[in-house]
């Protein structure tokens, strides 16, 4: 599984995160990264984006929100 994915996951059911809350481990975007301070760096960015604008990005990638889970070992 995924690290990313895993600590998602690991806080299921509790408020400490937006995914634990809401329950949100289907992905349906994501970015490969060599080094974490890049990955990291691109994640906090993005979480400072408008909805619109993380919709387009998913569109430009998976214009059918096909869930990725399976695609990087997740599931």
């Amino acid at each position: 599984m995924n690290a990313r994915l895993y600590q998602h996951k690991e806080s299921a059911g509790t408020n400490k995160s937006f995914t634990g809350k809401y329950h949100c481990y289907l992905l349906v975007y994501y970015e490969h990264f060599t080094h974490i301070d890049h990955a990291i760096a691109r994640e906090k960015e993005i979480k400072k984006w408008r909805r619109e604008k993380k919709d387009k990005l998913i569109e430009s990638t998976n214009p059918d929100r096909v869930f990725l889970n399976k695609e990087i070992g997740n599931e």
